[in-house]
């Protein structure tokens, strides 16, 4: 397929009000993505031999792409190509969909379309990151909140996100004394969940399932928090039920950082032998790949080098990407203006006393990435702007040591390859169809 052509399905994709014309759009970046061996499959065999002990030395970057996807997401193919390297997610959380305005298949078919526009050819892995159980939701109705749960997961699973993130971490009880009544409801949700999850998976998909016992922001996770969740969870799982294959933990981190009065980020504690000891625990006593550090774009350079030193699974990078965006000279300050003075306005209830404006235009600036979206995939310089990104990407691969990771993802990851024709203008599910190669 023409580049040109792909460019223009990816706008029609994100930018069309026209649902038929999004579909068809769709349907021709998949077709193609199929046609040239591009498709959507799960990373768990890779971490599988990882917990084994075949395979490891490197951090698999899971990315969130909030803005300007496609550029970014063809910016991590390009560096990708470049240093023969496979190891590494596309995700989105629960969250950032909303904000974002990218559901799961428009997310999925981006990504897809990027590969296709930069040559790549094989897996792609895409993550629903932080399918996270709302805590006071669940306190006030818990069948409500776990059928919308489950709901994102189908439509999920349904757009080619073969590796989902349960976060029911947001239910651990820390008022208890005891680890196991602590994390009795968390390991329970979760395994609930595996179940629901592996019920959906298509055939010769086995899904790619992350569970987490530390909620970001809250006290660092212990070996001794892994064994309570695992016991309870495998429990708790049915005999048969292939289980989760990593796990997040709490290391010191926030989401987004912490950002001070002036704009510039606080240093942040993080404790890079949480991550190690439950790495060693993983595999040890559960033949999982490790810990996965949730949180981390935001770090100072010099620390990027340190989650492969310290066997860290998986690391999720997101904010600073987003940052990079807003922040380019390449951004239009006229663009830029229209958003701060609409966050004033729309997000105004963010506004926490005592904070200064640069605090408060960090903090809420991603709620403008839905509303914007088509003002900001207009802005004429976007390749500038991924060109920036793409050092970035470029740099933290070095760091995470994932060159010549195409070996290993051709090693354990079989092919799967997935065909499917999706309706947006009728209520029914994707027609899938295998390929005969």
């Amino acid at each position: 397929m023409d580049k040109n052509k792909v460019d223009s399905l990816v706008m029609d994709v994100v930018t069309s009000s026209d649902v038929r014309k999004k579909e068809e759009a769709i349907n021709a970046i998949w077709q193609e993505a199929f046609r040239q061996g591009v498709y959507p499959a799960s990373i768990h065999d890779l971490y599988k031999a990882r917990g084994e002990g075949r395979w490891g030395g490197c951090t698999v970057p899971a990315m969130n792409l909030r803005t300007l996807t496609y550029d970014a997401a063809r910016a991590i193919f390009k560096e990708a190509l470049k240093i023969n390297a496979a190891a590494f997610v596309f995700e989105i959380a629960r969250s950032e969909m909303g904000y974002t305005d990218q559901k799961p298949l428009e997310y999925s078919t981006v990504i897809l379309a990027a590969a296709l526009r930069e040559g790549y050819q094989g897996p792609v892995f895409i993550q629903g990151d932080h399918f996270q159980v709302n805590a006071k939701g669940y306190q006030a109705d818990p069948a409500k909140e776990m059928e919308a749960l489950k709901k994102l997961i189908r439509e999920a699973i349904e757009a080619g996100f073969y590796n989902i993130d349960i976060d029911s971490s947001t239910v651990v009880d820390l008022s208890k004394t005891d680890l196991l009544e602590q994390q009795k409801l968390n390991s329970e949700i979760c395994a609930d969940l595996t179940v629901y999850i592996r019920s959906l998976q298509p055939k010769g998909v086995n899904i790619s399932v992350g569970g987490e016992i530390g909620e970001v922001g809250s006290k660092n996770s212990t070996p001794e928090d892994l064994r309570a969740f695992m016991t309870l969870y495998l429990k708790k799982l049915p005999q048969g039920v292939e289980g989760i294959s990593k796990i997040s933990v709490q290391t010191g981190t926030s989401h987004g950082g912490n950002v001070l009065p002036d704009g510039t980020m606080a240093k942040v504690n993080l404790d890079f032998n949480v991550l190690k000891t439950i790495s060693e625990a993983c595999k040890k006593d559960f033949k999982m790949a490790g810990s996965v550090q949730h949180g981390a774009s935001t770090l100072p350079e010099d620390k990027f080098h340190h989650f492969p030193e310290y066997d860290t699974a998986e690391v999720h990078l997101a904010t600073q990407f987003q940052n990079m965006v807003f922040d380019s000279k390449q951004f239009p300050g006229d663009l830029k203006k229209k958003i701060y003075d609409w966050l004033k306005v729309e997000a105004k209830n963010e506004f926490k006393p005592g904070m200064t404006d640069e605090q408060f235009f960090y903090k809420s600036r991603k709620k403008a990435l839905g509303p914007f979206k088509k003002e900001i995939m207009a802005i004429k310089d976007r390749e500038a702007i991924a060109a920036e990104l793409e050092v970035k990407f470029a740099f933290l691969f070095e760091q995470l040591k994932i060159k010549d990771s195409k070996k290993a993802v051709q090693q354990y990851i079989k092919e799967s390859k997935v065909g499917k024709v999706f309706s947006l203008t009728h209520d029914k599910k994707a027609e899938a169809f295998e390929g005969d190669d």
